[in-house]
């Protein structure tokens, strides 16, 4: 770190007798460098009663052993990139050597541990997890399924090679979200197979009923593939990890020299943490021109991950029989459900008017960017999101975990909610590539947020995702806008879907001037008709929808609640106003 700016601006100061002063400070690459950029800068306020200070992060790589952590000491830092700034939480793999057909190295250990990880990146490109099926189109269906007993029933040969691997994976297509199940046995039954599977991720998976696994008359069983199995490793650039040995098996792509490729795996799961306290957030924080990449994500290696929606996955769910009753007109509830959050490479909690400008998030295995709870203001403009297992914004919170997901939330302290987010002109794509039930951007529970002008493509679910609770009753969301979206190019994988998705009550809420259009056709589907371009589902309320440009009239209006508006939606939209879709000609 370079102090010789900041001696000159301290003796300027003291010249002209000021009593403040603008301060840079420069941080050079590092494990802890821009930790102790940040401590410098608090040093500036303390003793020098600097007003505004910024760190200049010098170019290169900024490899990480823990997150970044930016406090409310910090309020009013400026954090800018000076050229290429990556912030990563990976490591490299190196030593290659030849054995047979594959390439083997030794994983080193990280902070004194061994090393686990789900993806790995050659040369910038992400390799596949050894699996059995290339292409998905040839997975296989499952058979039946024993929710007594926990078990799923498929072909014999579909997993006749991996009866004897001891970590291998099940990923099971179920409507609107993918469970990965770590199995725990197969017995072969003739021509079928039963498999089960560990806990704590068997009971969850088999109590609750929505999404399950789906067994038809139509043959359209749910597909699965399996995966992290030495005995899947056939098909160039393929990867197994022996974490007990630390090896990796790695075939390379032709043309690949792994004398030379850059390797790396993704070690630290959060790089940046915004953390304040609800009565002392951080505040007016900007990040601008900073790379975040490769944070892992390894929860469904140690519990399975079984997902409500959009990426929440299940900590208790069961099925009610009798129905629930519940009031104001909502429908009547069959099932209960508690949910947990992904980890994201960067996370703000307690923050005010924290924003981030032209940054890019990629090689992440989970979510990129997640604006949580006692979020005001703040804004995400002209950043890319590629490259990603999860989501790649969440903003808002989707229930804390002792909430019941389909109860209205209305919390005592609103500050808890996030308000007044702007999220606009960014390019998400590429994303939900793990996480098959993610979303380009998804919005919980929110106020007055601001999704606009961004596009989305690529994405193996839903483009956006705005609101929370399957129920009509006014709680705490109000105020959205979902404006001038380009959204194209969605559900790679999964149906019941949208370009854009709602659930309950949003009063004076408006999704307008929109482009949705080119989605994709899993042939895997469960419901191969059930997609849509625009779709309300659940109790969704008082929301006003009008000039979306759509091929066709291909909506969907799900148990909706009172007061929705829909006006001048589909291919009759003005070409003035499909135009104005897609990122301003200004912010590209």
């Amino acid at each position: 770190m370079d102090t010789r700016r900041i001696i000159i601006a301290s003796i300027l100061a003291a010249a002209f007798g000021l009593n403040a002063h603008a301060t840079d400070v420069i941080v050079k690459p590092g494990a802890y460098s821009i930790e102790k950029g940040l401590q410098q800068a608090r040093e500036e306020r303390r003793l020098n009663n600097a007003d505004d200070v910024c760190l200049r992060l010098q170019e290169g790589t900024y490899y990480l052993n823990q997150p970044i952590i930016v406090r409310p000491e910090d309020n009013g830092t400026r954090i800018i990139a000076d050229g290429k700034v990556t912030i990563s939480g990976g490591v490299k793999i190196s030593g290659w050597k030849k054995e047979g057909k594959y390439y083997v190295a030794d994983v080193p250990d990280f902070n004194g541990r061994p090393l686990e990880f789900r993806q790995m990146w050659i040369n910038g490109q992400k390799a596949v997890r050894a699996r059995d099926v290339a292409d998905f189109n040839d997975m296989y269906r499952i058979r039946s399924l024993d929710k007594a007993k926990e078990t799923i029933y498929v072909p014999a040969e579909a997993v006749k090679k991996i009866v004897n691997a001891r970590y291998a994976e099940m990923v099971i297509h179920e409507m609107w979200c993918v469970a990965n199940l770590r199995i725990k046995g197969i017995k072969i039954q003739g021509d079928s197979a039963a498999v089960t599977f560990h806990q704590p991720e068997s009971h969850v998976h088999f109590m609750h009923p929505w999404p399950s696994p789906m067994v038809n008359t139509d043959g359209r069983n749910s597909a699965f593939y399996l995966t992290n199995a030495k005995e899947l490793l056939d098909t160039e650039g393929e990867w197994y990890l022996d974490a007990r040995a630390s090896k990796v098996y790695y075939i390379p792509r032709k043309g690949e020299n792994m004398k030379t490729a850059e390797v790396i795996v993704p070690a630290v799961e959060t790089l940046l943490k915004v953390e304040g306290t609800p009565d002392e957030p951080v505040k007016d924080v900007t990040f601008e021109g900073i790379t975040f990449s490769h944070a892992t994500w390894m929860r469904p290696s140690v519990s399975g991950h079984a997902p409500l929606q959009a990426g929440m996955y299940m900590i208790e769910a069961y099925k009610l029989r009798p129905k629930m009753n519940r009031p104001n007109g909502d429908h009547k509830l069959d099932n209960q459900g508690w949910v947990g959050r992904p980890a994201a490479a960067v996370s703000l909690n307690c923050a005010e008017n924290v924003s981030f400008t032209k940054c890019t998030f990629e090689h992440n295995a989970s979510t990129g960017l997640d604006y949580h709870l006692y979020i005001k203001g703040g804004s995400v403009d002209r950043c890319t999101f590629r490259d990603m297992g999860g989501s790649g914004i969440l903003a808002g919170g989707f229930g804390p975990e002792g909430h019941e997901a389909h109860l209205p939330y209305a919390p005592t302290d609103e500050r808890i909610i996030c308000t007044g987010l702007s999220i606009t002109n960014n390019l998400i794509t590429d994303v939900t590539n793990d996480d098959w039930g993610c979303v380009g951007i998804g919005a919980g529970f929110v106020k007055d947020i601001k999704i606009c002008n961004n596009e989305i493509s690529e994405v193996s679910y839903t483009g956006i995702s705005m609101g929370w609770g399957w129920n009509q009753q006014v709680c705490s969301m109000s105020n959205n806008l979902v404006s001038g979206n380009l959204i194209h190019h969605y559900a790679k994988h999964m149906y019941d879907t949208a370009g854009i998705y709602t659930l309950g009550s949003q009063p004076h809420s408006f999704i307008e001037g929109n482009v949705v259009r080119d989605i994709y056709s899993p042939s895997y589907a469960h419901d191969p008709n059930h997609w849509f371009y625009l779709y309300t589902d659940e109790g969704s309320s008082y929301i006003t929808v009008r000039n979306n440009w759509t091929p066709t009239e291909k909506y969907l209006k799900n148990a909706n609640g009172p007061g929705n508006t829909w006006e001048n939606n589909g291919p009759g939209v003005p070409d003035s106003i499909k135009a104005k879709a897609g990122i301003t000609p200004e912010a590209k």
